[in-house]
């Protein structure tokens, strides 16, 4: 089974006509992605790979019926135009791919996808990938590849960095492990869904057995998935790697999202807070297959 995309979900691609939007609507429907349709303003009528292109997301809606998700591929400042008028429709999970996005921007989404009880992925995500059955984003490069790294299986994993959300994947899989879902949350300051977020989809997911997290220094996140487990909001095996141990206060780690401030977001105090609730929290990058194969009892 997976979380947030399997080949049932309905996927539009917003900027499809773009470079970006292109190729990875080509990625994601050689994978086997659910998309039904595209949208740039100005350019309906016209298709990308087959894919039919619409000037709205109303107007994509109406032709070809419900849309589950869509996947943002715009420059950072038409973003929030684009998420509002995709939540307005009715699409209830948005993937927001580019980084820069203004955080006010993110907010206002963040207040619309309140009302209309939907969710979104990023700013500045790489996406999501349910192994087998379905990508949104970027995840994988091109389907080939995508198909060769990442296994089905019943792992999920969570990562904080985008170029890391790849690598862990990879390993596990080289491992013997197989994955459920991978989520790349985003690493901007104000992003949708957090981890502990994409924990509680993972601990309603009957087979998923457990959760890989990669995690880094600055924001509260880590601290938020220590507290759901103490809590009893995850009681599935997670096993976690923070980046970022030797950065000082002051100190932002490759992203937005990853800066330390005073003594808050530290690597120590996440560390403490995860193995505090029961985590297993490798040292290093390396011990994470080894672990999570003890973790989840895989051969």
């Amino acid at each position: 089974m997976a979380i947030l995309v399997d080949e049932t979900k309905r996927v539009l691609i917003q900027g499809i006509t773009g470079r970006e939007g292109s190729a990875r609507a080509r990625l994601m429907k050689d994978y086997g992605t659910n998309v039904v349709a595209g949208v740039t303003p100005g350019r309906g009528g016209e298709k990308v790979y087959g894919i039919p292109v619409y000037d709205s997301v109303a107007q994509a809606w109406e032709r070809e019926g419900p849309i589950d998700i869509s996947v943002i591929f715009i420059p950072a400042p038409l973003v929030k135009n684009a998420a509002l008028e995709a939540l307005a429709a009715g699409v209830k999970l948005l993937v927001l791919v580019p980084d820069r996005v203004p955080i006010y921007d993110a907010v206002e989404i963040a207040a619309l996808a309140g009302e209309k009880k939907a969710n979104f992925i990023g700013p500045n995500t790489l996406g999501m990938i349910s192994p087998g059955k379905a990508v949104l984003g970027m995840i994988g490069g091109r389907a080939q590849s995508a198909r060769e790294w990442f296994k089905p299986g019943n792992i999920g994993v969570i990562s904080r960095s985008g170029g890391m959300t790849s690598a862990i994947s990879y390993y596990l899989c080289r491992a013997g492990l197989g994955l459920s879902t991978i989520v790349h949350v985003g690493g901007d300051a104000v992003i949708g869904l957090r981890e502990a977020d994409v924990l509680k989809e993972f601990e309603a997911d009957p087979e998923t057995k457990g959760v890989v997290l990669f995690g880094e220094i600055g924001s509260s996140q880590e601290e938020e998935a220590a507290r759901l487990i103490k809590e009893g909001g995850f009681t599935k095996p997670l096993v976690a790697y923070i980046g970022g141990r030797a950065a000082r206060s002051g100190t932002r780690f490759s992203h937005a999202g990853a800066i330390i401030e005073g003594g808050f977001g530290t690597y120590a105090g996440k560390v403490e807070a995860l193995r505090e609730a029961g985590a297993h929290v490798a040292e290093s990058f390396d011990e994470l297959p080894e672990m999570a194969k003890r973790a989840f009892g895989a051969p």
